[in-house]
């Protein structure tokens, strides 16, 4: 029979503490620095485009995407993908963002290996997603006595789940190289100038606290399914 403990919950609060902070903390820097524009005058379009071709790359496309800071650098279609508030703004926050993803870009041409990891495990990591939860609740109601069908169907499930913690592990490199290929190149292109570089930084830096945010409670949440699951009693 299984028994939940519910002093496991306890083990998320860090991360959820830090989520609500990483959340609140991008929202304002970049909200901060939206309202600062660039001595450049680049949009942050241009300045993708810009940091691309002095890198080389002529074969990545930029489009405008929906929404909020759903900006991203799509490998397997070559797209750089900038949303509404940093496609044409011409703000050190939106150059911020562009460069980052440009960053990503760049990563993608040298062959970065941590991004060519992370490209490689991202069939593996959507369908471990979608199967991990449905394994556990599943197994729950079949019987967790060890050894039992339904047993091993929650321990496929913790693997899968632990699929998922390994991607958002190696996220944390790639995101963070790519931050730091953008403040070098917008500096040593000229994008911006020095004083520029620093507002740049908070704002990427911020951006970076919610993937810390994100492993760290992809990290806990393994761990709590592996207290819970090792806490069981056979009777």
């Amino acid at each position: 029979m299984f028994y939940f403990n519910f002093q496991y919950i306890y083990i998320l609060i860090p991360a959820i503490i830090l989520t609500i902070y990483a959340q609140s903390k991008v929202s304002s820097t970049f909200a901060k620095y939206s309202r600062v524009r660039s001595m450049s005058g680049f949009t942050g379009a241009q300045a993708a485009q810009e940091l691309m071709h002095r890198a080389g790359i002529y074969d990545v496309r930029i489009e405008r995407v929906a929404g909020n800071l759903t900006d991203h650098y799509d490998p397997s279609h070559k797209v750089l993908r900038l949303s509404d508030s940093v496609y044409s703004s011409t703000s050190l926050a939106a150059i911020g963002v562009a460069a980052h993803e440009t960053g990503h870009a760049v990563q993608h041409q040298v062959g970065y290996a941590p991004l060519g990891l992370r490209s490689a495990l991202v069939p593996l990591t959507n369908l471990s997603s979608q199967l991990a939860m449905p394994l556990l609740f599943i197994g729950i109601i079949i019987g967790t006595t060890r050894g039992s069908f339904g047993y091993m169907l929650i321990q496929a499930g913790i693997i899968l789940f632990a699929v998922a913690v390994l991607f958002s592990i190696i996220t944390l490199p790639v995101e963070f190289n790519a931050s730091s290929r953008a403040i070098k190149m917008l500096g040593q292109y000229g994008i911006l100038s020095d004083s520029e570089l620093g507002p740049v930084r908070k704002v990427l830096s911020a951006a970076a606290l919610t993937y810390v945010a994100s492993a760290l409670t992809a990290i806990l949440s393994l761990l709590r399914l592996i207290l819970i699951f090792g806490g069981r009693r056979d009777d």
